[in-house]
């Protein structure tokens, strides 16, 4: 990790690992919370990703979910006879905001403008229509007009 600063590189290529002085936790129903031991405080985004995440599944065989005097959760591994404040499924989280997917899509020749436009109103706008040979610009620009709102050429 010297050699690493050194270089000017904090850290690894890896977008899950953690700033130096955090540490990834978990509340009892399995929600993951990330503490900043420099500024002593919490908060529910990872400080790189700012993704928020979920533990997934059940403890492994031989685990219990224990609480400490002080209310904090640790977990009992009965095979290996250990006690640990991490939780053992942090490796199988996932996120609870996933990414959208791309709302953009591809279309071809054969599209057409009812296919496009399907729910929206173009009422009281205005159209420039370009491409007219075909797909969405030929349905547009064809002698019936636009079908999907109204439009006459």
């Amino acid at each position: 990790m010297a050699a690493l600063r050194y270089a000017g590189l904090d850290d690894t290529d890896s977008e899950d690992e953690l700033p130096p002085g955090w540490e990834q936790r978990t509340t009892k129903d399995g929600w993951v919370y990330y503490a900043n031991h420099t500024e002593e405080k919490t908060q529910w985004e990872h400080p790189k990703t700012g993704k928020r995440k979920r533990i997934a599944g059940d403890l492994p065989y031989g685990w219990e979910q224990e609480t400490d005097e002080n209310g904090q959760v640790f977990f009992v591994d009965h095979i290996n006879k250990r006690t640990t404040y991490l939780d053992p499924r942090l490796a199988f989280t996932v996120d609870d905001n996933p990414t959208k997917p791309t709302t953009r899509q591809r279309y071809d020749g054969s599209t057409t403008a009812m296919e496009i436009l399907q729910g929206r109103d173009l009422s009281g706008k205005v159209v420039v229509v370009t491409g007219a040979n075909s797909g969405i610009g030929g349905s547009s620009a064809s002698s019936r007009g636009c079908r999907c709102c109204s439009w006459r050429a």
